[in-house]
């Protein structure tokens, strides 16, 4: 769930809010709204609004605690040891 909402939404987000956006809207002259003649443009601005969103999420809300201190998982005895999240010293 959480690839999903890191990788798959801001990538797919951007093509689906402009398709729908094709959808609603009604054919323009040209030469009253030249900007939306760019639709890759609008298209590039939102994925990069939704990256951004995207990182300050996980900056506040994932990742361990900051007294929390995480050990990697490691191979001992030909057993793999998963890792986990411990009390910082």
């Amino acid at each position: 769930m959480r690839q999903f909402f890191e990788i798959v939404l801001p990538l797919v987000a951007p093509t689906v809010i402009y398709f729908a956006y094709m959808l609603i809207a009604r054919p323009r002259p040209a030469s009253s709204a030249p900007a939306l003649d760019w639709p890759w443009l609008w298209l590039g601005l939102a994925g990069v609004a939704l990256v951004i969103v995207t990182f300050v999420a996980v900056a506040l809300f994932g990742g361990a605690s900051p007294t929390e201190r995480y050990e990697p998982a490691k191979v001992i005895d030909g057993k793999i040891k998963p890792g986990y999240f411990e009390p910082a010293d």
